[in-house]
């Protein structure tokens, strides 16, 4: 980072976009004018999603040029191997194309950034992070993060220590795994099983007047998060939690089908929303 700049260029990638954004670590704020998102198609080619994200990363560094520094922070969904920057994407559902590809080699030769200036973090970490930094719960001596979307993370902060990607996305339950149980695929495919098309939560929420069958299928969410809740925390002997991505945005209503049992738990839904990753990606830099 270049001496006394106060500021990061720090991203979150998700399964369909990409935001970048200046971070002020001066106050652990993102700058709103310096925001650029963008869809990415994550089935696309390489090429094609390589170009996708470069684009934010140059329009903050080029918009901003009296104060955007030559580094990047970026906030990756896994797997990926952070060090070194190659993607580890497989059936995921995003990113297949890039398998096995040095990303951090491939954004530098777009950015003109130099390798060692950009740098990763498992997105879940990121978001607790930056949930962390930002909210000042450094009181707390642990925290847990997850965050529902496109994919499941989970992620643990220690008091003085940095936040960790604790990958529990692969951890078998019922058929298959927790992730298969708790992202935005699961609705598609249980709403596909009633004869409805949806693209995600969002579009279910909408028909829940129309079809009967929309409240078993969130009941049945909320009691696989229940379930991830009450084995997260027993793993990591804490009970406090802060939980944020696209889903959690409906968090009431699935609190609502188990609401004693949540209320057990000391669970803080994130307000910070995207900011957090992008606050997390920043502290890679300080």
């Amino acid at each position: 980072m270049q001496q006394n700049n106060r500021y990061v260029v720090a991203s979150d990638i998700g399964g369909t976009h990409i935001t970048a954004a200046l971070v002020d670590t001066s106050r652990w704020q993102v700058i709103s004018e310096s925001i650029y998102r963008h869809h990415v198609d994550s089935h696309a080619d390489a090429k094609s999603i390589l170009s996708a994200w470069s684009s934010p990363f140059r329009e903050v560094m080029d918009n901003h040029a009296d104060i955007a520094p030559q580094v990047i922070g970026i906030a990756m969904p896994g797997p990926f191997d952070y060090e070194n920057g190659i993607s580890r994407m497989r059936n995921q559902d995003k990113y297949d194309s890039l398998y096995g590809m040095n990303i951090r080699e491939a954004l530098a030769e777009r950015t003109a950034v130099a390798g060692h200036h950009i740098r990763f973090i498992n997105d879940a970490a990121a978001f607790l992070q930056g949930e962390v930094f930002a909210g000042q719960q450094h009181t707390d001596t642990k925290v847990l993060g997850i965050t529902l979307g496109t994919g499941l993370g989970s992620a643990i902060w220690e008091k003085g220590k940095n936040a960790l990607d604790a990958d529990l996305w692969k951890t078998p339950y019922l058929d298959s795994n927790m992730e298969e149980h708790l992202v935005t695929r699961w609705f598609v495919r249980r709403a596909a099983a009633h004869g409805v098309k949806v693209t995600g939560l969002r579009e279910l929420l909408q028909l829940r007047e129309q079809h009967r069958f929309v409240d078993d299928i969130l009941a049945e969410y909320s009691h696989h998060l229940l379930h991830f809740i009450r084995f997260f925390s027993e793993r990591e002997e804490t009970e406090k939690f802060i939980i944020g991505g696209n889903i959690a945005k409906a968090w009431a209503v699935f609190h609502h089908f188990h609401a004693d049992a949540f209320d057990r738990f000391d669970i803080r839904i994130s307000k910070l929303g995207e900011h957090a990753a992008l606050i997390g990606a920043a502290t890679l830099f300080t």
